[in-house]
């Protein structure tokens, strides 16, 4: 009897792709970010919908509202290039003087006002609603007295960006909306579930990573930080057990601590390879397209 030939099955064909992005927090680390839309600009491809956390929400507003990958490097680099200049903004931000820890109680006067922080580094480009941005944007933040996570999508974009940032014990917490926020890398440090799941999802986690000279006994801020990128790696690690975005990258930047924001070139340069994954992974799904 002779053989019938096999045919294999061509993939099914999908139609056009629609992205969708995930951004994560991790301080300076989130920079990371900037190489993930560079490889999407380098594609000519741009995302249906963005979500980000904490850093990943400051980089991911600012490419909704339609700034490039070259474009948010241009200013980071310009932005960051006097320390002095960025340590005058800083202190500019600061919620108090150490006269008001006394006279509040023990207060921290070093505490930062994470909306007027935003205000003195974000690019003008970016709008003051989330209805005006190009792209749509969700931002996540955490419901402090609610003890759960808090979405934006509409209204405001700096209020909710500012609350997706506050660092407990670093940037003061956002009072908006009629909620009391802090960062959302506390309950969601990469929110890839906001994404629709019929889209091609992509996301970048930054909250991993070793540090150098892991010895000795950390500073009080940098014991407050690195316990919420714990804190955030293990809430990570178990959403991936329940789901997992299409295509996952984590930028290897060992050593890189989250105020390292002096570091810009370090970072960027470590997190070239992502480029090529994202370009690899993307091209595997658009020949299915």
């Amino acid at each position: 009897m002779s053989k019938v030939p096999v045919r294999h099955a061509k993939p099914e064909r999908k139609g056009p792709t629609r992205i969708a992005l995930a951004l994560g927090g991790g301080g300076a680390r989130g920079l990371a970010h900037i190489l993930v839309i560079e490889a999407l600009d380098e594609l000519g491809l741009r995302p249906d919908i963005i979500a980000g956390t904490s850093m990943g929400a400051i980089v991911g507003a600012a490419y909704a509202a339609g700034m490039s990958g070259h474009d948010i490097r241009h200013h980071v680099a310009t932005t960051m290039r006097d320390r002095a200049d960025v340590m005058a903004r800083v202190l500019r931000a600061r919620v108090g003087t150490m006269r008001d820890m006394f006279r509040q109680g023990l207060n921290n006067p070093m505490l930062v006002d994470a909306e007027v922080l935003l205000d003195l580094f974000w690019p003008e480009i970016v709008p003051d609603r989330f209805e005006d941005l190009r792209i749509p944007f969700v931002a996540v933040a955490t419901d402090f007295f609610g003890r759960k996570e808090a979405v934006f999508k509409d209204g405001l974009l700096a209020p909710a960006v500012a609350a997706s940032m506050a660092i407990p014990g670093l940037l003061k917490p956002v009072h908006a909306m009629g909620l009391t926020l802090v960062d959302g890398g506390c309950v969601n440090p990469l929110p890839y579930d906001h994404l629709p799941r019929s889209m091609f999802s992509i996301a970048c986690d930054v909250s991993g990573g070793l540090l150098e000279g892991g010895r000795g006994i950390p500073g009080a801020l940098e014991a407050t930080i690195g316990a919420v990128n714990i804190m955030q790696t293990a809430i990570l690690a178990q959403k991936l057990k329940v789901h997992q975005p299409d295509l996952l990258v984590c930028p290897q930047l060992n050593g890189i601590r989250a105020l390292d924001f002096f570091k810009t070139k370090e970072i960027l340069k470590a997190s070239e390879p992502i480029k090529d994954e994202i370009k690899r992974g993307l091209g595997a799904r658009l020949e299915q397209a």
